[in-house]
């Protein structure tokens, strides 16, 4: 495998003569591989999650009402980016990235495992809830072990992501394709198997290479002292008791998840604002960033939450709406799931590029958010020019209408996390990313809650309400730019 001598700087990076991999790091292969499997498990079972839950007994599913399924939708995705905090507090505080990279891939395979074999209820609750936890684990290290691989100054770095990202979307794209093809022609649990076995293979390939990687990545940045990990693990004990006494006492349900997601995340937000603002250690051009960075919080919010749709109602549009007659054939519904990622594929490069020629003359970060999420609601609206009737919009129609959420996507998503670490305060970064994941977290949980007032037979109002107030937002942060840039403080 890869050469792992030191590189002069000392980072623990891989020599930069070691060019195995596209000419990058030859365990830059592992990574992409575990992502790339990762992603095909995580979108392919998503793709078919929603339809096994409301399709009836005699379609293969489990018969759930539309508007509860895609709650427990929408608060499955929330909690997979609510997760990434306790991810990334293992990977700093107890077992360092690459071991919680692994055992987060490990649950995110029992979980598609359980989803595969466990029936009824039963496999979706014990699947989603290893899926999640594990999902969170995954992303938040693996984007940190590869940028490991590198030191400052490796001008491979840039491309090194680059080639790292087209995995993510390869498996986004392959993942629904085939896990759709299973569950049309022989079954929803075979879908799952499916996913189950591609993130078995990724796991597989990372753990045959994951000895080389660099000693830093096997490193806890700062450990919890062993007087307090009893107290944690307590702590941990009390909150599961806790959780199952409430779903005992059917205070948690199935019906209630995606508003519980939402408000978990509301005041972990609230919580993290106030933490920040009342720290006096963070004042002048620091407490400043932080203001502005309330309005792109909630501009994020509304964004994902409209974005998120694409597994709840593009989903029922899909099953209900839409023309998927392919010359005679019959197209499964969560292939419509492999749009975006084809789109993201050809699209972020020329993004990327044309970002880099315009250097200083492109639009300032707000103005990214604002027309990002204009242009979700555009999207929206777009779906008031197709055909009414059953399975009368053109598939094309759709395509198009995707592509506008793929370029809103390239606008505001990819600066997003960008903007979050220039803002936050230089003791606050790790709890700023935290926030920025929060964001995701709340926007996903709502598209689920939101989705439920979608009716097949009356789309326009749910189409024109959630329209407009996207394109306000985004009108309203677009307007509140320069001053909202003042705020940033010289930070772009």
């Amino acid at each position: 495998m890869s050469d792992t001598r030191q590189d002069t700087q000392g980072s623990g990076a891989p020599s930069r003569s070691d060019t195995g991999f596209f000419g990058q790091p030859r365990v830059l292969a592992n990574l992409f591989g575990v992502e790339l499997w990762e992603r095909f498990s995580f979108y392919g079972m998503q793709g078919i999650l929603l339809l096994y839950l409301y399709y009836s007994a005699a379609d293969g599913g489990l018969g759930i009402d539309e508007a509860v399924a895609t709650g427990i939708v929408g608060a499955y995705g929330g909690a997979v980016y609510l997760s990434t905090i306790l991810g990334a507090w293992l990977a700093d505080r107890m077992i360092g990235p690459e071991r919680t990279l692994f055992y987060a891939a490990i649950c995110v395979m029992a979980g598609h495992v359980a989803l595969a074999v466990v029936p009824d209820l039963a496999g979706v609750g014990l699947g989603l809830v290893l899926i999640a936890l594990g999902s969170g684990g995954v992303k938040a290290n693996a984007t940190s072990l590869v940028g490991s691989l590198y030191d400052e100054h490796d001008p491979r770095r840039d491309a090194g992501f680059s080639l790292f990202y087209m995995g993510i979307n390869i498996g986004a794209l392959l993942g629904p394709l085939l896990t759709g093809l299973l569950q049309k022609e022989a079954g929803f649990h075979w879908g799952f198997a499916a996913a189950a076995v591609g993130m078995a293979i990724g796991l597989t390939q990372y753990a045959i290479g994951r000895k080389n990687l660099p000693e830093e990545t096997h490193h806890v940045a700062n450990p919890l002292p062993a007087d307090r990990r009893v107290a944690y693990v307590v702590g941990a004990v009390v909150a599961l008791a806790l959780v199952g006494v409430l779903v005992w006492l059917e205070v948690i349900t199935a019906d209630r998840l995606a508003n519980i997601v939402i408000g978990i995340s509301l005041l972990a937000a609230i919580a993290y604002f106030a933490r920040i603002l009342t720290d006096k250690d963070v004042h002048g051009a620091e407490r400043s960033r932080i203001f502005a960075f309330i309005p792109l919080f909630v501009c994020n919010v509304v964004f994902w939450s409209l974005y998120q749709q694409q597994f709840t109602v593009v989903t029922l549009y899909a099953d209900k709406r839409l023309d998927r007659d392919l010359f005679g054939w019959e197209m499964p519904i969560p292939w419509v799931n492999s749009i975006n990622p084809v789109f993201i594929i050809v699209l972020a490069g020329a993004f990327a590029a044309l970002w880099t020629k315009l250097g200083d003359r492109q639009p300032i970060t707000p103005i990214k958010f604002g027309a990002g999420t204009v242009l979700m609601g555009v999207a929206f609206f777009a779906f008031l020019l197709m055909p009414p009737g059953a399975d009368a919009a053109p598939l094309i129609g759709l395509v198009g209408i995707l592509l506008l959420f793929t370029v809103a996507e390239l606008l505001i998503s990819p600066v997003g996390l960008s903007a979050t670490t220039k803002l936050g305060p230089r003791k606050y970064l790790t709890q700023m990313v935290a926030l920025y994941f929060l964001s995701i977290a709340l926007g996903t949980a709502l598209a689920g809650t939101l989705a439920g007032y979608y009716d097949p037979s009356d789309e326009a109002p749910f189409f024109i309400w959630i329209g407009l107030a996207s394109v306000v937002t985004g009108a309203v942060v677009m307007l509140a730019s320069k001053p909202i840039h003042r705020l940033m403080a010289g930070v772009d």
